[in-house]
């Protein structure tokens, strides 16, 4: 039986042994038509010293600008020759039988993009994500669902960006992953497409891929505050049916509410980086890297 060629794509910013591990836990599936696009994002040298050392075909991408999370997949996308785009986060880890579960959630025309669920590495018994439920309209957020069900598969409004299987067909239909976010919603803005496009996306409940959460930019860090705040009112914008509800509650509640908790703590450089994210999403509507100075 011809098995459908599956492009494993993936990013690597400064984490090259935890990409490696990635590329050595693929090497141990028995999928067999498979290829692997590694994007190195903001680096110039490859971090491969033995292309024989792999079972499959590995692409290697340089990047010397840091294009952001959606610039880097689309370098990948680009040079992915499959029928699937399997992408995976570099911190996470599949076992025997992931890509032949996910595939066959695609069981109708309908199905236009299927994650896994994600359990932590360090904690493989709790479950990470295993579907979204939808974002509020007031506070621009939602909640990961964190436990199975006895269904093969369920329905999700939005995929985890950490893993989550894309036909070609259906990338080609929707486009690249939008690339102003440039790191944190871009994955949120992506599954929204694919259902405006009338397709469904589903969550496979039979395997699970193990996920080292926020590896690459820290758990509580600036960086990803200052990207998820921003990137939060930019959604909002672009995809809520109205958007003065969110920002009476954005503002009136959330950046009020941040700024009380962050001086409390004295987090002085999450206090500066939060206003810095407010004034970018709602003034200045800037996109791109945040200036270094602010990281610290």
């Amino acid at each position: 039986m011809n098995r459908p060629l599956i492009s494993i794509v993936t990013v690597n910013y400064k984490q090259p042994e935890v990409t490696l591990e990635l590329l050595r836990s693929l090497n141990a599936i028995s999928y067999p038509n498979l290829e692997v696009i590694l994007v190195n994002n903001g680096q110039k040298d490859s971090i491969l010293t033995d292309h024989n050392e792999w079972g499959f075909e590995v692409k290697e991408i340089n990047s010397e600008e840091n294009v952001g999370f959606a610039g880097a997949n689309n370098l990948g996308i680009d040079a992915a020759d499959g029928d699937y785009l399997f992408f995976l986060n570099n911190d996470t880890e599949l076992s025997e039988g992931v890509i032949e579960s996910v595939l066959s959630c695609f069981d109708s025309p309908q199905i236009g993009a299927v994650s896994p669920i994600l359990r932590y590495f360090d904690l493989p018994e709790r479950i990470q994500f295993a579907g979204y439920t939808k974002i509020n309209s007031w506070t621009g957020r939602n909640s990961l669902i964190q436990s199975p069900s006895d269904n093969l598969s369920i329905d999700s409004p939005y995929f985890h960006g950490a893993a989550v299987m894309i036909p070609r067909w259906v990338i080609n239909k929707i486009g690249p992953m939008p690339e102003d976010y440039f790191l944190y919603y871009e994955e949120l803005d992506w599954s929204q497409r694919v259902v405006d496009a009338g397709l469904k996306i589903k969550v496979c409940h039979k395997v699970s891929v193990l996920h080292k959460e926020s590896i690459s930019t820290g758990k509580n860090s600036p960086l990803k505050l200052y990207y998820q705040t921003r990137n939060r009112v930019h959604f909002m914008k672009r995809n809520a049916k109205s958007f003065i509800p969110f920002l009476v509650f954005f503002c009136g509640v959330s950046i009020p509410k941040n700024l009380i908790s962050f001086s409390i703590k004295r987090s002085w450089a999450h206090f500066r980086v939060y206003l810095l994210a407010c004034k970018h999403a709602l003034v200045s509507g800037r996109k791109g890297w945040v200036d270094a100075q602010f990281l610290h």
